[in-house]
Order: structure tokens, then sequence, then C-alpha cells
């Protein structure tokens, strides 16, 4: 098939094709607007523009023809039903050329044709369209010329329609279409000549189309912070990360971003269109977040854009509490800040530059297809954890919503900031116990002070920023701290983790099926989680082509023990070595099972059990392998968590504030259930249920 159409004597299929689902989803970008607004020049621009070897390029109408015995003739004379079934199979016969051939494609279309006259436009997108599409862009051209481009198009036959016919089709077309791809998950675009002009800017955008996914994007996220930390990670100790809106400043910039907008431009409705992003069915994704960047994109040129983030943040202040906390940053080498932002990045280094803190604090954020990235509450956590992983940086962690909690989690110490109950999450409280529930261990700070506490002061105790023990806290590094916690990751809501729970929870599956189970468990909970605890080394390995390369396995791994509490945390246990081989292994049934010569030398020790319920074996063994070795390290891997044992009052939670613990589980329960018989994990291991009857 040509890169530009399809050959109606070459490519045409016999019947029916669906994308195979053993392919890579191709991106597949769509280019829309009504009939003479030149998506076939633009089509033509691009092709000129961009790799051959990377792209392919289609017009939809010659698609259909090359696969409609009559070609376009023939297919105006079908029913509807007929028609949609062309328009289906073009559609496929696109998406599996490109995932063959691993290549992007190019495809300019129709969404609805409307004679002048009708009370509706006919829609012709079809859902497998909207299946297929990743992206689309929208040339949202002026009427009048439109108008104009059908007139002097002396190729193709037009109707004549009003300027204010093509209008009312277009806003159609940009309104429905619009919906359907936030319903759909695909990104959405309006194009427009004032904003996209040179046309070269359209091929950027598409290049980053081409190859932008989640995964890029937390790399680049991450790169970006290891380039934040180039220079000073030596000597830092301790990192403070902070959101920005309503935690550092009480208004959310972003509102006022598009307030200041509407005043300046009026057809622009507040945040209107913003929030419908985020409560579309892309939430607060990824996608969302990309969506709201191409949002932004579209609705300002890059100076109006800069000048409108200038006034914004010259509307607003630090909160004085963080502007003094940030100003004993800037004169201290050994504790760093970082303002980690869902919201607009330009405007947060505007800010920080107006309150001459910009050396001091570094602003992770995007808002721009040129940041390179998005951020979203899983880069928050992210990142928190490649510091404290990577680095070995201590971190505190503030933030006033849902979208911070993941970050709270992941740091060494969280503080909730708690605003005006007027302007506060109103969300949050929910998310938050929850996360308490399952072990999140953090303070509030009330700003001001007079505001009502979030939950209680039980759950979640005060902390004032402003007072000199606190600020001591914090300075003083986590060596002359003397406050413990419990670390808790868990991958309890991962779709990976609830394919491999199954398993495990099927009382049909045992013996040797239930044994591989859990040690694809243990191995999958050492390769996501203890990694990202512990860290990685690089070593030199051989590569498959001849030449040295670089391989890496966990940080001091061949000084990690790995120690099962038999029975049930065997089975488990051989996973985690299976991840680890360099790691010793020595069995135990009681702590003293354990040796002082088994600690020689060991940095690390992984107890390994199938289940945690009241957690007092846990905590025995721990408390014993400190005894024997005070300066171990000592991270515990389970299949399931009571989440009672890990809450204010459990024993594992009591026990972290003691000592401080680790702990890496695939899911947290809130079943209080206790097995026994037929139904203990150890007997299901081994198939001796039998025995206990």
């Amino acid at each position: 098939m040509s890169t530009s159409s399809a050959n109606p004597e070459t490519s045409r299929p016999s019947g029916p094709q669906t994308l195979d689902s053993s392919l890579p989803k191709p991106v597949i970008i769509g280019l829309y607007g009504v009939p003479g607004c030149g998506k076939s020049y633009l089509l033509k621009e691009l092709k000129r523009q961009l790799i051959a070897e990377s792209f392919d390029f289609y017009e939809g109408s010659e698609v259909i023809s090359s696969l409609v015995p009559g070609g376009l003739d023939a297919f105006k004379k079908f029913k509807n039903s007929e028609k949609e079934h062309y328009r289906k199979l073009a559609i496929d016969h696109i998406a599996q050329s490109c995932s063959i051939a691993g290549r992007v494609g190019v495809v300019s279309g129709h969404f609805m044709f409307w004679e002048e006259g009708e009370h509706g436009g006919q829609i012709v997108c079809t859902q497998k369209d909207l299946e297929v599409y990743t992206h689309i862009l929208y040339l949202n051209i002026n009427p009048e010329l439109i108008s104009i481009y059908r007139s002097g198009d002396t190729g193709r036959a037009r109707p004549l329609v009003s300027v204010e016919h093509l209008c009312k089709w277009q806003e159609a077309e940009k309104t429905q279409l619009r919906q359907l791809c936030y319903d759909n998950g695909i990104l959405f675009s309006s194009i427009s000549p004032k904003v996209w002009l040179p046309l070269s800017k359209i091929s950027i955008l598409i290049r980053d189309f081409q190859s932008h996914t989640a995964n890029m994007n937390l790399a680049r996220a991450t790169d970006k912070l290891d380039d934040i930390l180039a220079k000073d990670a030596h000597q830092l100790h301790t990192m403070l990360v902070l959101d920005a809106d309503k935690t550092l400043v009480a208004e959310d910039t972003g509102t006022l971003f598009w307030e200041i907008a509407s005043r300046r431009h009026p057809e622009l409705a507040n945040d209107v269109a913003l929030k419908t992003i985020f409560s579309s069915k892309l939430g607060y994704s990824y996608s969302a977040f990309r969506q709201a960047a191409l949002l932004y994109e579209e609705s300002f040129r890059d100076d109006a854009f800069d000048l409108l983030c200038e006034m914004v943040a010259a509307s607003v202040t630090l909160r004085p509490e963080f502007r003094s906390l940030l100003q004993r940053v800037k004169e201290d080498n050994h504790v760093g800040a970082l303002v980690v932002t869902c919201g607009l990045r330009q405007i947060w280094d505007k800010i920080l530059r107006i309150e001459g803190l910009s050396g001091a604090v570094k602003v992770i954020g995007g808002g721009r297809i040129s940041d390179g990235f998005v951020v979203t509450p899983e880069v928050k956590a992210s990142l928190v954890l490649h510091l404290r992983s990577t680095y070995g940086l201590h971190t505190w962690a503030f933030g006033d919503s849902p979208l911070d909690l993941a970050m709270l989690v992941q740091a060494n110490k969280a503080v909730v900031i708690v605003g005006e109950e007027k302007s506060r999450s109103k969300s949050m409280d929910t998310a938050l116990l929850k996360a308490i529930d399952n072990g999140l261990q953090a303070y509030q700070d009330l700003l001001p002070r007079n505001v009502p506490s979030r939950l209680d002061t039980r759950k979640l105790p005060l902390v004032n920023i402003y007072d000199p023990k606190f600020i001591d806290s914090i300075f003083s590094g986590p060596l002359n701290n003397n406050s413990h916690e419990l670390r808790l990751v868990h991958a309890t809501e991962k779709r990976s983790a609830k394919l491999l729970m199954t398993p495990m929870r099927n009382a049909m599956v045992a013996g040797h099926n239930l044994r591989e189970a859990h040690q694809n468990a243990g191995w999958y909970l050492a390769t996501e989680f203890l990694s990202e605890l512990v860290g990685v080394e690089e070593y030199p390995i051989d590569h498959v082509q001849g030449n040295k390369t670089s391989g890496h396995r966990l940080r001091h791994e061949q000084d990690t023990l790995i120690v099962p509490l038999m029975r049930g945390g065997e089975a488990m246990a051989f996973g985690v070595s299976r991840a680890i081989p360099l790691a010793r292994f020595v069995h135990a049934s009681r702590p003293d099972d354990i040796k002082a010569d088994h600690l020689h030398n060991i940095r690390t020790v992984v107890l390994v059990d199938s289940v945690i319920n009241n957690g007092g074996t846990i905590v025995e063994f721990t408390r014993y392998v400190r005894k024997l070795s005070s300066g171990v390290r000592v991270v515990v891997i389970t299949g399931v968590v009571q989440g009672k044992s890990i809450s204010p009052g459990g024993q594992v939670s009591e026990y972290a504030r003691e000592a401080g613990l680790e702990l890496i589980a695939l899911r947290v329960s809130d079943n209080k259930y206790t097995g026994s018989g037929g139904t203990d994990t150890g007997n299901r291991l081994f198939n001796t249920t039998h025995l206990s009857r």
C-alpha cells in the first residue's frame, strides 16, 4: 500500500479485517475539519516535512475507494449501513498496515456531512474510528476563508453553502468531536493558523505524538530531577518536595490563569474547558494532563501564555510559613527544596523568581508541549521514591489534595496542608482516611491556624511549620531525628498485582501451582519495589553483539540476606531470590534460626512471609535481627498485610513508630479473617490441608 493512498488493484482485502491483538497498537492521527478547510493540503505538507520511514499518510476517501469494488462512485450509492461497513474496513486496514510496518499513520477524514437547510448533520465517524485513533487534530479555519477555498477549488465539485452554515457546522463538529475524544481516550487539539503557523509547528506536534508515552513521560521527569541534582546531591541529606497550588500559596494559580485569560480574551469561559477534561472519563490520568497541555497550546501563543503566567505570578504571594522555611533552605547546603506541580511550570518559575528563591528552589512541572513531560500523581510519587532510593535522601513531602497522596505515601515524612474550608479539596478527607488506614503516617498543618482540622488529630497529628522545633527536625538531618515511621509500599490497586493475586486467592489453586504463583509474586515485588527502595547499581556485562556494556543489579545484592518465614514464606522467597540471585538465603522457622554468622557483612535483610495478620511474628523476627546486628537494614516482603496491623495501634504500626520499618506488600487487606485448616496458606501451598481437619 502506498504511503499516500491504497492501490485498489493490489491492496483490497477480501473481507473484514481486525487489528491483530498480538501487534502493538499504532499511533494513528486523524486530521479533521469541514470539507474545504485544507486537510488535503496539510496532509501533503506533512508528508513533505516528516520522515517517510516513520510515517504513512492516508486520504480517508482514497482508502475507502480502494476497498470498494467500483470505487467512490459505487460507495456513494450504498445504503448507510454498507457505507459504515467500508468505513470500518478502511480504518482497520490503515491500523493493520501501520502496526505491521511500525509507523505512525496520519489520516484525513470526515466527521459529519451537513447540507444547508437540514436540521442537523449526519455523523460518519464510526465507533471503530474512535477505537483506532490515538490523536485527532481539528483544522479550525475561519469559515469565511473556507468559503473562499471551496469556491476556488476547481478539482472538486462542492455545493455552495453560506458562511453562516459553515460556522454552525464547524462549531458542531468541534464540540461533539472533542467530547467523543475525551470519552474514548483520544488526545484532541484544535489547530488554528493564529497559533500554529508556520506549519512546521504542527510537524513538531506530530513528532511528539509519535514518541510520547507514559513511560517516556516518567523518564523525562526523572531526567529533569537528575539534572537538578547533578551538582549538589553529594552534600544533601534532606529534600523537601512541595506541591504548589493551595500548598505554597492559598490560591489555585491554574484557576487564576484562566480568570485573567478570560478577561483579556472574552471568548474563553474561565477554566470550564480545563475542568471538562478532568471531569471526563480521562480523570487525572497521564492522558488527561497531556490533554490539558494541548488545550493550553491551542488556546495561547507562546508570547501570550508567558505574559499570562507573569500576571498570575505577580498576583500571588507565598504563605509566610513557607517563605520562611524556603529562605532557611536557601541558606543551608544540606537541605534542598523542590516544587513538583501538576500545574503550570512557568507560573511557579516566575513566583520563585519574584520571591528571590529561584536559585535555591527548582520547579518540575509542565503545561506546554515544549516542557517535554506532564506531572501526574504517579510522577510525583516516583520522583520522591527516586530521591530516596537513588540518592538516599530523607524526604519531606507537603501537599493538600488527593493528587498529592501518592507522593505523601512515598516520602519519609508527610505533611498535609489544610487551608480554608471553602477552598480545600472536598474529596481529600475520604482519600486521606483510606491512605492512613493503609499505612500512611502524616501530620497536618492548619494555614491559617484558625481553620478546622481534617479528620481528627489522633489520626492526623498537628504540626506547626513555624515552630522552631519542627524546623530543627528538618535541618538537623535524619541521623539526628529520633522519630520513626512505617514505610509501606504496596500494589493493591495495580492491574498487574490484581492478576498476580488471583491464583493466590483462588480456592481451586493449591500445591505446585500455588507455590508457582507465590514465586511469581515474590519476583514481582522484588523487581518492582525492592529495587526502588534499596536502589540498583551498574556492573559490566558482555553484550550479545560481542562488546562490553552495563547491566544492573540490586545495590549491594551480594550483601543481602533473604529469610523466608517458614513455611508460608518459602515459595515467595524463592521468587525474591530469582530477582536478586546473588543474595544469600537462610530458612527460619523461629527468630533464633538466624545466627550472628548469617549476618556477617550483610547490609540488608529481606524477611519474607506470605501473609501478615496481626504482625506479631514479623515484629518478633525484626527485633531479633536488629538485636544481632543493630545497623542492618530490614525490609519485609509479604503477599498480604492486614490493614489493622499497620493502622494506628496495630503491632506493625506501633513497632515502626518505635524503631522504623520498611514493608512491601502485594495487597493490603481489610479482611480480618485468619486462615486455618483448609484455608491456611501453608497448608494450601503444600497440599497438607487434610492434616488440619
